[in-house]
């Protein structure tokens, strides 16, 4: 099935799927899911009202930003077929919301879990399968295929690219510092342990050769660059060399700037007189992010709200084969969700 496609403007450009596109194939739909997180309560009216009140942050007016779990399987799968945003031949790509884990067990809702019924949604006739995913925590690309050997293609594709140090998918955040220098890389290897009940992920300045091989520790890299940057806030750009689990999290705190919405792994960052320090991980538990005061104005928020941000970090684009016997785009691209640019305007960050 052919796709209209349109510039979009991003970080390095791309392309994505024009708005008729889908046309006969998609069913009657409720609101995409990013205007279900707009909605906000009128308790004068007894009704809903999806205007957004000047000079008020909608993702803090509405604490169920991230209440993708709390959505039906019906729900969930209208709300990702209008966000199609590429579907030429056997691929599909997605802009998933901001929450929505890959898989998981069969009494938990993904996207694993719904390809069938979205499968149907867009009238394909073989089953779908996932290529390419932005993860769990992050909003952005879901590029699915209907055809195994075009995966195979894709993967063979990715995995050269990695051997090459080639990037292949492109993220957008905001963060809470500026890094220095505005553009650069993040060499670190990591490891994961349990702390208590959590799954953490810690740096390794230096690690053994023993434990590289047994793999209980992986070298890791991020490319990164300063989009824009204002009072103390930035927009980055970054393109992770390699996979592991919450890579692009770590990597921001070592540079002093966690990305906003991380209530994870930004108290690893602190100010000391006015100076960045690195708390050590053993005392930096999970807790509420810390803002600054102007920064929270400057977002119409309090503190006591801080707990409700969302994780500002986006998949906007990925790689695509350069096949001469193909039609692909060079890349595909989606636009980070409201919420994402409505934090972008109140800050006066700029996609350049």
């Amino acid at each position: 099935m052919a796709a209209a496609l349109c510039r979009l403007p991003g970080l390095t450009g791309g392309w994505r799927a024009g708005p008729g596109c889908l046309g006969s194939v998609r069913r009657q739909c409720s609101a995409p899911w990013y205007q279900e997180h707009l909605k906000v309560t009128d308790k004068g009216a007894g009704r809903s009202s999806s205007r957004i009140p000047e000079g008020t942050s909608s993702i803090f007016k509405n604490p169920g930003v991230t209440t993708v779990d709390k959505l039906s399987k019906d729900s969930l799968c209208d709300l990702l077929a209008q966000n199609v945003v590429y579907m030429e031949g056997p691929l599909v790509a997605v802009n998933k919301p901001q929450g929505l884990p890959i898989t998981g067990n069969p009494e938990t809702l993904s996207l694993v879990s719904i390809l069938p019924e979205l499968q149907q949604i867009l009238q394909l006739k073989s089953d779908l399968h996932v290529v390419k995913a932005a993860p769990k925590e992050s909003s952005g690309l879901v590029l699915l295929s209907s055809c195994y050997t075009t995966t195979k293609e894709f993967e063979d594709y990715y995995a050269k690219c990695r051997k090459s140090e080639q990037p292949v998918t492109t993220f957008c955040a905001i963060t809470l510092g500026v890094p220095s220098p505005a553009q650069g890389e993040i060499k670190v290897a990591l490891k994961q342990e349990t702390i208590g009940d959590l799954e953490l992920v810690f740096p390794v300045m230096h690690p053994s050769k023993g434990s590289l091989e047994r793999k209980e520790v992986k070298r890791t890299e991020t490319l990164y660059k300063v989009v824009h940057s204002v009072e103390g806030c930035s927009l980055l750009q970054l393109q992770p060399l390699s996979v592991y689990r919450d890579q692009l999290l770590v990597h921001c705190t070592l540079k002093f700037c966690p990305i906003l919405g991380d209530h994870t792994y930004s108290p690893r960052v602190a100010k000391v007189l006015g100076e960045n320090i690195y708390v050590p991980v053993d005392l930096a538990t999970p807790r509420t992010q810390r803002i600054e005061e102007k920064t929270l104005r400057k977002m119409h928020i309090t503190e006591p709200q801080v707990h409700r941000i969302p994780l500002h970090l986006h998949l906007q684009q990925l790689l695509m084969p350069d096949s001469r016997s193909s039609t692909y785009p060079t890349h595909l691209t989606a636009p980070p969700p409201p919420f994402f640019q409505r934090t972008m305007k109140l800050l006066h960050l700029k996609m350049k």
